[in-house]
C-alpha cells in the first residue's frame, strides 16, 4: 500500500495496476443496457461504472483476460430472455448488464467465509454460480442442476467484461503457471462443456471405437470435442461450413469432416401430411447419414451426437443417433424450438439429454488436461477491450476463425505472469 494515500486513485486506466489489495470505487466495463438490445456491435458500449461491492463467499478478480460466448450475444440481444429485467425482478438495483462468462485474473479481495483462494492468487474463472447451502444440494445432488445454479455473467452481473469481476470462490481454480493469460481465459466454457456432454452421462459416454457426430466441428465446443473424443479412441466426425474449417478438424483429430453446405434439409420437419414434403426431407436426411457412414469408413451409426445447434439440426440427430445411442445437447444457437419424430425415440431406445456446463472436478480435469498439453485450448484469436462488441458480431454472423475467441483486459498479448 503506498505510504502516501494520495496515491491512491478512485479509477485507474486498463493496465494499470492499482497497488495490491486497494479496490478503487469505479472501473472501465463494458455494458449492455435494455435501451440498447439489438445487434452486439451496438448493444455493446464501453461505459464507467462502481466496483462490484464484496460480499460474503466472493472474491473480486482484477480481470486479465475474457473469452467471448454466444450467451452474451443473447443478452445483447435481450432475446430470448432478458437478462436486466429477470435480475431487477428479483432484487438487483443494477440496471446495466457486464457480461463475460469466460475469464482468467488476479485475486484482488476475499470476503468473509471465503476458502481455498487468497489475494494474489492467479486464477481462471469458471462461470457456474450456487448456493452450496441449498437443499438440493445439501442432499446430494449436482450443483449444476441445483435450483439456484446461475451462470455468473449471463443470468448474473458483473462478468469478466469489467475490469474487476466478482465470483464466488468456488468459480476461482489456479491457472497453470506456463499458460497465457488469453489462453487461461478464453477455453473454460467450452472445453469444460464438451467435457460433461462427452462424459458426463453413463452409460452414454465416448468409448474406444465409437463413431461420435460432432456438430459445429470447428468452433469452441467442436474443436474441444474432437481432441477429447479422440483421446479416448473415439472416431469423431465434424460437421463444419467451409473446406477450410474442415481442414482444422483433420488436424485437431477428426476422421472425417462434411461440409453442411451441401444439404438443404435444415430446420423443422414437415407435417407427415404432406407427404411429398416430408419424403423430400426424408432423403435429405438419408444422403447425410450416407455421408456419414462414408467419412467414418464403415456403416455405422454415431453412438453419441455432439449437439449445440437446436433447431436446424435436431431431428437429423434423433434420426442418426445409433439404437440406444444419445444425442447430448448444450445449447441451441439456430433456436429453441425443434420438432422431433417421436418414433425413432422410443421404438429404438434412443436418449435425449441436456447438458449445461460442468461440475468443478471437470473443470479442473480439463484444466489438467490443457496443462499437460493434451487438450489445445484453441484461443485462436485475441482482441482489444473495445472490440468486444465487434468480438460478438462476428460470432452472430459466424465469421470467427476456428476455435476460440477472447478479448484483453488488463492483460498485454503473451503475457503470463503478473508484477504487482
Amino acid at each position: 500500500m503506498p505510504k502516501d494515500l494520495k496515491d491512491l486513485k478512485d479509477l485507474y486506466d486498463l493496465g494499470e495496476v492499482p497497488p495490491l489489495g486497494h479496490v478503487p470505487a469505479r472501473m472501465h466495463a463494458f455494458t449492455l443496457r435494455r435501451e440498447r438490445y439489438g445487434e452486439p456491435r451496438d448493444a455493446f458500449a464501453r461505459e464507467v461504472v462502481p466496483v462490484p461491492e464484496l460480499r460474503p463467499g466472493h472474491v473480486l478478480v482484477y480481470t486479465m483476460a475474457a473469452g467471448i460466448n454466444y450467451n452474451n450475444i443473447w443478452a445483447a440481444l435481450g432475446h430470448p430472455a432478458d437478462v436486466i429485467a429477470a435480475r431487477e425482478k428479483a432484487g438487483a438495483t443494477e440496471d446495466y448488464h457486464i457480461g463475460g462468462s469466460d475469464g482468467s485474473g488476479v485475486v484482488w479481495a476475499v470476503g468473509e467465509g471465503v476458502r481455498g483462494v487468497e489475494v494474489g492468487d492467479h486464477v481462471i474463472l469458471s462461470p457456474g454460480q450456487w448456493d452450496e447451502s441449498s437443499d438440493d444440494i445439501r442432499m446430494g445432488g449436482d450443483p449444476v442442476a441445483s435450483r439456484s445454479m446461475r451462470v455468473w455473467g449471463y443470468e448474473n452481473n458483473f462478468g469478466s467484461f469489467g475490469q474487476f469481476t466478482l465470483v464466488q470462490d468456488i468459480q476461482c481454480l489456479r491457472k497453470p503457471e506456463n499458460m497465457t493469460w488469453e489462453d487461461s481465459g478464453g477455453f473454460l466454457v467450452s472445453a469444460a462443456t464438451s467435457y460433461r456432454q462427452l462424459f458426463g452421462w453413463e452409460p452414454n459416454i465416448v468409448r474406444p471405437g465409437d463413431p461420435v457426430l460432432i456438430w459445429g466441428g470447428a468452433g469452441g465446443l467442436g474443436t474441444s470435442a474432437i481432441q477429447l473424443a479422440r483421446q479416448v479412441g473415439g472416431k469423431p466426425i465434424a460437421v463444419v461450413s467451409t473446406p477450410e474449417k474442415a481442414e482444422v478438424c483433420r488436424e485437431l483429430g477428426a476422421v472425417g469432416t462434411i461440409l453442411r453446405t451441401e444439404f438443404d434439409h435444415w430446420g423443422r420437419v414437415p407435417d407427415e401430411g404432406d407427404t411429398q414434403a416430408y419424403a423430400e426431407w426424408m432423403r435429405g436426411v438419408r444422403a447425410f447419414g450416407r455421408k456419414f457412414w462414408e467419412e467414418l469408413g464403415e456403416r455405422r451409426a454415431p453412438r453419441i451426437v455432439f449437439e449445440h445447434t437446436g433447431a436446424d439440426t435436431l431431428p437429423t440427430s434423433l434420426y442418426l443417433c445409433d439404437n440406444s445411442g444419445m444425442v447430448v445437447l448444450c445449447g441451441a444457437t439456430t433456436g429453441f424450438q425443434a420438432d422431433l419424430d417421436l418414433r425413432f425415440l422410443w421404438m429404438r431406445l434412443k436418449r435425449i439429454q441436456g447438458s449445461h456446463f460442468a461440475t468443478p472436478a471437470q473443470c479442473r480435469m480439463v484444466i489438467d488436461l490443457v496443462a499437460g498439453g493434451q487438450l489445445d485450448p484453441c484461443v485462436t484469436k485475441t482482441v482489444p477491450f473495445d472490440e468486444i462488441g465487434a468480438a460478438h458480431q462476428m460470432l452472430r454472423e459466424n465469421r470467427q476463425p476456428p476455435g476460440n475467441m477472447v478479448a484483453l483486459v488488463n492483460a498485454v498479448p503473451g503475457q503470463v505472469g503478473f508484477d504487482h
